[in-house]
C-alpha cells in the first residue's frame, strides 16, 4: 500500500498523481491568477504556508520534474505581454515582476505538494491523494461496455451502472485535465472555456459530497462483526480512540485519567498519574495506516510536553512514524506508540514507559 514516504521520495509515484489537481482545492481554496489558470511563487508559497525562500529552494532542487509538469519561467518579450493580458488590470492585487516570473500551472503546485516534508497543508493535500487511491484500489472503476439501443439510452445506461466515485474520477482526471489543454491553447474562447471548467469542478464536488454521505450510511447499517485488535481500533472515531486510550492506561495502574480531546485540549488529548505519581501526557491520533507521523507533528507535541509540564509523554498513532519524528522522539524523551506497539499494547501488553 502506497505510503507518504513513498510519494515524497519518489518520483514515478508522484507523476502518477499529477492529474488530480482537485486535491488542492479539497484542503484549502488555491487563489489562482486573474487568466484562471496559474499562480505566482508567492501565492505558492502562501497556499502552503510557508516562506517563498522554501518555494525557490524547492525549485532549485527539483527544477526538471517541476518543468516537466508545467512550470515556465517568463522573460522578455512573452514576460511583457503576460503582463499586459493578466496582471495590467491589477496592479494593486499583484505585484509586478522586474526581469522574470515563475509562473506555476495548478499541476506544478500539486507537484510541489508531495515534495513539500513540512507543511502542514501540503501533508494534508498527500493525504487526501492516498485517501483517493486507496478509494479507487477498494472500488475500481466499472468497464462494462452498455448496451447500445440508441445513442441516447447508451449514454444514459452507462452513467446509470458507473459508481459515484468512478465518475468523479472521470470528471477529476479526464475531463478537467482536457479542460486545462484547451484553455491553455484558446484564444477567444478562454472565458467560455474557464466558465464550463468551473461548472465541471462544481459538479465533481456535488458527487464527493453525496459519496461520502453514502458511505457514512452505509458504515452506520453495516452489522458484520470485526476481527482483530486492530481492525477494532481501526473502525473508531477519534472520541473512541481516545477513550480507548484512557482504558489502557486505567488499566496499567494510572490514576486520574482525563479525556481532554477537542480544540481546547492544547495538544494533550489525555492526561494521567501514574501509581508513583508521575504525570503522563498522551498525543492521540487514529491516522490512516498508511500515512505516517511526520517531524513536524511530533514537534509540535514536543512544545505540548513542555507545556504541559510532563514526566511521561506518550505520542500514539495508528500508523507508522517517519525516521526523522523517531529521531525528535528519542531526542527529547517521548514515547513512540506506532501501530504494533499499539497492538501488543491493547492485546494486554503494558507500556514499559508507565511501569
Amino acid at each position: 500500500m502506497i505510503n507518504e514516504v513513498a510519494l515524497v521520495e519518489s518520483q514515478a509515484l508522484r507523476q502518477s498523481f499529477t492529474e488530480r489537481t482537485e486535491a488542492l482545492d479539497r484542503v484549502k481554496t488555491l487563489s489562482l491568477l486573474p487568466d484562471g489558470m496559474h499562480v505566482t511563487t508567492a501565492m505558492v508559497a502562501a497556499y502552503f504556508e510557508v516562506a517563498e525562500t522554501v518555494i525557490n529552494n524547492l525549485l532549485s532542487r527539483h527544477r526538471e520534474e517541476l518543468e516537466s509538469n508545467g512550470l515556465r519561467v517568463i522573460r522578455g518579450a512573452e514576460l511583457q505581454k503576460f503582463k499586459e493580458l493578466t496582471l495590467s488590470s491589477y496592479p494593486e492585487s499583484y505585484p509586478q515582476p522586474r526581469s522574470s516570473m515563475a509562473v506555476w500551472p495548478q499541476r506544478t503546485v500539486l507537484n510541489v505538494a508531495m515534495l513539500l516534508r513540512d507543511s502542514e497543508i501540503a501533508r494534508r493535500v498527500r493525504t487526501y491523494l492516498l485517501d483517493v487511491e486507496h478509494t479507487s484500489r477498494v472500488h475500481p472503476v466499472i468497464t462494462d461496455t452498455p448496451r447500445r439501443d440508441s445513442d441516447v439510452e447508451s449514454l444514459d445506461a452507462h452513467i446509470t451502472r458507473l459508481s459515484e466515485k468512478s465518475f468523479t474520477r472521470l470528471l477529476g482526471a479526464t475531463v478537467v485535465p482536457k479542460l486545462n489543454a484547451l484553455i491553455e491553447t484558446s484564444g477567444e474562447q478562454q472565458r467560455e472555456l474557464i466558465s464550463l471548467r468551473e461548472n465541471v469542478q462544481q459538479i465533481e464536488r456535488r458527487l464527493v459530497r453525496h459519496d461520502i454521505q453514502l458511505r457514512r450510511l452505509q458504515r452506520a447499517q453495516e452489522q458484520r462483526p470485526l476481527t482483530g485488535v486492530m481492525a477494532s481500533i481501526d473502525a473508531m472515531n477519534w472520541r473512541e480512540f481516545e477513550q480507548h486510550i484512557a482504558g489502557l492506561l486505567r488499566r496499567d495502574g494510572c490514576i486520574d485519567v482525563e479525556i481532554h480531546g477537542g480544540s481546547g485540549d492544547r495538544g494533550a488529548d489525555v492526561t494521567a498519574y501514574t501509581a508513583n505519581g508521575r504525570r503522563v501526557v498522551v498525543q492521540c491520533k487514529n491516522f490512516a495506516p498508511y500515512r505516517s507521523v511526520w517531524s513536524g507533528e511530533m514537534q509540535k507535541f514536543v512544545g505540548t510536553k513542555t507545556l504541559h509540564r510532563a514526566d511521561v509523554a506518550v505520542y500514539v498513532a495508528t500508523c507508522p512514524f517517519s525516521r526523522e519524528s523517531l529521531d525528535i522522539a528519542m531526542q527529547v524523551g517521548v514515547t513512540a506508540v506506532h501501530r504494533g506497539l499499539l497492538e501488543a499494547w491493547s492485546a494486554g501488553a503494558k507500556l514499559q514507559v508507565l511501569k
